[in-house]
């Protein structure tokens, strides 16, 4: 007689807890400054187009440094590497601080610093991101990127007011609060590093040096699909092994035989995520959906702006979407452990779409707001379903990389929308370039119903038994 085992309890998992609160704190950290940027940028030079300039380049330089730190993510322990980012954090907040109090605040200052922020970003995040794997469960994975989802949903409420406020009394206090959340950030992924070096220490104590390297075999068993590069049987390289091991037994330093090539590792992350059947047409929807959004949303935000209407009544735009997308990420647990994930994407896109539409005849920011938190209510659902599931489907050695390969995908469409809205209110009209938005967003989602694998995504659940089906041996 078999019983049913009990769901995982992310409410008692303290690491998880410890991650989401180093998370939590550095995304606050990115959040007040991409807030204060601009507009510091702005008062600064008073010239629109350098300010445009100075986020356009740290944008560049953060797709590509993104690449990059995949490949990092994958060669190193990511915990560790959580833990360097937020100090790099801590020591590029305090040197804008110094800046802001010495009036040094230049158009080259704030280049270099958006720079290196970018870079920051981009080369250790994704080892934040992808160390998610080695604390939550599979069966829980969709409700812990559901938990993500209303996080961010308070960040993005939080973020504008509390830069605001910070910023009104001193651009000082917005390098002050980053530095504060970037330490809080490092403190508690080493405090997760070290409950993770407490668990294995035991063991290997116990068990000796070839124990030590039997768990770090297992490890990457245990840890990816066996769609993953392994190892052969008892040719593993030991070293390899003790640290995948002493990386809470999860993460395999699993890099090709040989001298590493940045380039070759990054090409390997990318074929693998695009040989998925299961993985490649999702991302090709999500990226064609976010382009027909954004330019949506940006036509709207700049038509407001030529209509006269101030900066804090279009802010009411990110609080309703910021509101809705809170109320969503509440039942999107819900929604991903008992509905088929297939079911929650292509039907979250579809309102979505639907909801850009509805933008067309409505003028008032009253009206526009309430459509607009319509259209992102299921968006946290949605997005819970795809990153739940890409998490699952990715072995653990290969997740930084397919991870960076996503998120180059997701942003590459990025500054085409505000090309598409500016150019389009400018030659045909705001309602034409709605239009234009909604039918992107019209065709991902008839992308996304003509692909039988995203169709066949089942509950959170029976993620890591479908996902073995595309097993690539």
């Amino acid at each position: 007689m078999t019983t049913a085992t009990a769901p995982h309890s992310l409410i008692r998992n303290g690491r998880y807890a410890a991650w989401l609160i180093s998370d939590t704190a550095k995304g606050l950290a990115s959040a007040l400054f991409g807030f204060a940027i601009p507009l510091i940028a702005l008062f600064v030079t008073n010239e629109p187009a350098q300010a445009g300039a100075i986020s356009a380049v740290g944008m560049t330089i953060r797709t590509v440094t993104t690449v990059f730190g995949g490949v990092l993510a994958d060669r190193h322990r990511r915990i560790v590497m959580m833990v360097m980012g937020s100090l790099v954090g801590v020591v590029l907040s305090v040197a804008f601080t110094v800046l802001a109090l010495t009036d040094a605040l230049t158009f080259v200052t704030l280049l270099i610093m958006e720079i290196l922020l970018a870079a920051r970003t981009g080369l250790f995040d994704i080892a934040g991101e992808s160390a998610l794997k080695e604390i939550v469960p599979d069966d829980a994975m969709g409700r812990a990127q559901a938990a993500n989802q209303g996080r961010d949903a308070v960040l993005q409420l939080a973020g504008g007011p509390l830069g605001g406020v910070l910023l009104a009394a001193g651009a000082w206090l917005i390098g002050a609060a980053m530095a504060v959340c970037h330490l809080i950030a490092a403190v508690t992924a080493w405090m997760l590093q070290r409950s993770a070096a407490a668990s294995t220490a035991p063991a290997r104590s116990e068990n000796g040096d070839e124990s030590a390297r039997r768990r770090g075999v297992d490890a990457r068993r245990a840890g990816d699909t066996p769609d993953g590069p392994g190892f052969p049987d008892g040719a593993a390289d030991d070293t390899r092994a003790d640290a995948a091991a002493s990386d809470t037994g999860l993460v395999a330093a699993a890099i090709a035989v040989g001298k590493p090539n940045a380039l070759r590792e990054v090409r390997e992350g990318f074929g693998w995520l695009f040989s998925r059947v299961d993985l490649r047409g999702v991302l090709f929807v999500a990226t064609i959906v976010n382009l027909g959004f954004s330019s949506a949303l940006t036509t709207v935000i700049y038509a407001l702006q030529q209509q006269g209407h101030t900066p804090l009544t279009i802010g009411l735009l990110a609080t309703g979407a910021g509101v809705a997308m809170l109320v969503g990420a509440l039942f999107a647990p819900l929604l991903v452990s008992r509905v088929r994930a297939g079911t929650v994407i292509i039907g979250g896109l579809a309102v979505s779409a639907i909801g850009v539409f509805a933008l067309i005849p409505f003028h008032s920011p009253l009206l526009l707001t309430l459509v607009l938190a319509g259209i992102v209510l299921f968006i946290p659902a949605v997005n819970a379903a795809l990153m739940g599931y890409f998490m699952v489907a990715t072995p653990t050695e290969m997740l930084g990389r397919a991870n960076s390969a996503s998120a180059v995908l997701g942003m590459g469409a990025m500054p085409l929308a505000p090309l598409v809205a500016g150019i389009g209110l400018s030659l045909i009209g705001r309602e034409a370039t709605l239009i234009v938005g909604a039918v992107i967003c019209a065709i991902a989602v008839l992308l996304a119903v003509s692909n039988s694998a995203l169709r066949a995504l089942p509950a959170e659940s029976g993620w890591a038994a479908h996902a073995g089906q595309f097993a690539i041996r």
